[in-house]
C-alpha cells in the first residue's frame, strides 16, 4: 500500500518541503503517491496512510476540507487526524491556549457585525482563517481607520477578524523562532524572517514568500513550545507534525504567535538530516496502520 502526500491542484511545485521528503521517502521504500484533497477520483481507502502537507487552498474553503477530512479518516489514518484540524485551522485556539495558561500574543476577535476591541499602539489584522499571511496587513497607531476598514472588508466576506498588537521585536536579531517537531518529538528550529515588511512577494496568491534559516531553539523557547502542544485537545500523542511559532514579547520572554497543526511549511530544505526525520516518523506510523489494518 501506498502513503498519500495530500496536496492542492494550486499547490503543486510550490511546497519547497516535498522534494527532500520524497527522496527521504524512497531512500526508506516507502511508496507515495501526491494526490489532491478535493480529488473526486481519489480511493482514499488504497492508502494506508494520508499525510496532509499543502492543502494551501483551505482558508476560503475550510468547512470543505473538514467534510474532506472527516470521510477519509473513516477508511484511511489521516495526519494530522480530523478533530486537529478542526481545531487549529480557526485562531481562536489562541484564546484555549490563553486559558491553558500558555504564553501567546494578545488576541482579540470580532465576528461580522461585532466592534473590534482593538490592542493599543501599531495593530495587525487578519482573518481567522487565514495561512501564509495572506489578506493580513500591519497598521499604525495612527491609521486606525485604515484597519477598521480592513475589519469591514473581511466582516462583508463572511469573515471573522482578529486584531494583534503588533510585536516589533520580531524584525529584531532573535525574530520569530518556528519549533517544528515530528513523531512525537522536538526536531529542529527555524528562524523566520519578518513577513510584515515592504517588498516581500506573493506566491501563487498562496503565501508571502518566507527568508527562512536554522536556528537553535532557546530553553525558554523549547518551554513554551511544549507548554502548547500539552495544551491539544485530546493531547499531542498523535501528531505526526506540528510547529510551534513563537515571537519576543514585550519582556523579550517568548510568546505563541501560532501552533501550525493543518499544513505547516516544515523547512526540510533548510535544516538537513530533517527529511529523514520525516520520513522514519511516516513509515512508523505506515508500519502502525499496517498492523492496525
Amino acid at each position: 500500500m501506498t502513503v498519500a502526500l495530500v496536496t492542492a491542484a494550486v499547490a503543486r511545485g510550490l511546497d519547497d518541503d516535498l522534494p527532500p521528503l520524497t527522496a527521504a521517502l524512497d531512500a526508506h521504500g516507502v511508496p507515495w503517491e501526491l494526490v489532491d484533497w478535493d480529488d473526486p477520483a481519489v480511493d482514499w481507502a488504497a492508502f494506508d496512510l494520508a499525510v496532509v502537507r499543502s492543502v494551501w487552498d483551505y482558508p476560503r474553503r475550510r468547512d470543505e476540507m473538514l467534510a474532506w477530512a472527516a470521510r477519509t479518516a473513516a477508511v484511511t489514518d489521516l495526519a494530522n487526524p480530523p478533530r486537529v484540524l478542526s481545531w487549529s485551522s480557526e485562531k481562536r485556539y489562541l484564546a484555549d491556549l490563553a486559558a491553558a495558561g500558555v504564553p501567546v500574543v494578545p488576541t482579540a476577535f470580532a465576528e461580522p457585525g461585532e466592534a473590534m476591541d482593538w490592542p493599543g499602539g501599531e495593530v495587525v489584522v487578519k482573518p481567522a482563517v487565514s495561512a501564509g499571511s495572506i489578506d493580513t496587513a500591519r497598521y499604525g497607531a495612527h491609521e486606525r481607520a485604515a484597519a477598521a476598514e480592513h475589519v469591514a472588508r473581511l466582516h462583508a466576506d463572511g469573515r471573522t477578524a482578529m486584531a494583534q498588537p503588533y510585536l516589533a521585536a520580531v524584525e529584531g536579531v532573535r525574530g520569530e523562532t518556528a519549533l517544528v517537531h515530528i513523531g512525537g518529538a522536538f526536531s529542529h528550529a527555524a528562524r523566520k524572517g519578518p513577513m510584515l515588511v515592504p517588498g516581500l512577494q506573493v506566491v501563487g496568491d498562496l503565501f508571502v514568500e518566507e527568508d527562512i534559516r536554522p536556528a537553535t531553539a532557546t530553553a525558554d523557547e523549547m518551554r513554551v513550545g511544549a507548554l502548547a502542544l500539552a495544551a491539544v485537545p485530546g493531547g499531542a500523542a498523535d501528531l505526526l507534525y506540528a510547529r510551534v511559532d513563537l515571537v519576543p514579547g514585550p519582556d523579550g520572554a517568548p510568546v505563541v504567535l501560532e501552533l501550525e497543526l493543518v499544513e505547516p511549511s516544515l523547512f526540510l530544505a533548510h535544516v538537513p538530516g530533517t527529511a529523514a526525520t520525516m520520513a522514519a516518523a511516516i513509515t512508523a506510523r505506515r508500519g502502525g496502520a499496517t498492523a492496525r489494518g
